[in-house]
């Protein structure tokens, strides 16, 4: 929760904060890779990246705790897919790494699992209970 106040907004989310700050740095990140490789390595990078912060807002605009966390952990997927994507272009010599993306990675999926285990592990809602409710991430 930012500021003591309740969550009102995916915006809210520091794992969507952080996640939408990895998917700027991965699109900044992929600036350096071969014109050759946009519409292969940097394509699939980028989306998987950006799918990561998406799935996070979508899950949470669904208002309901089971599509959330359904949301979560196809986000925590995509963060999978990005990291792995990431690895194989500077193992290749396509990408050169920058400072505190393999943090941020590392951060966002804390932060992601830590949400999915708050979720799973609070009571299930209401019919009309908004999953923002319960969590303060």
């Amino acid at each position: 929760m930012r500021s003591g106040k309740p969550i009102q907004s995916f915006r809210d989310l520091i794992a969507w904060q952080r996640a939408r700050q990895l998917a700027v740095e991965v699109y900044h990140e992929c600036q350096t890779i071969p014109k050759r490789e946009l519409f292969t390595t940097v394509m699939q990078l980028r989306r998987s990246s950006e799918s990561v912060s998406s799935n996070i807002a979508e899950g949470f605009g669904l208002g309901a705790r089971p599509g959330f966390l359904r949301h979560l952990r196809i986000a925590r997927g995509s963060l999978c897919e990005a990291e792995s994507q990431r690895e194989i272009a500077i193992e290749l010599g396509l990408l050169t790494p920058r400072d505190g993306v393999a943090e941020l990675i590392a951060e966002t999926g804390r932060l992601l699992q830590g949400l999915i285990t708050s979720l799973e592990r609070s009571q299930a809602p209401g019919p009309t209970e908004h999953p923002r409710s319960s969590t303060d991430h």
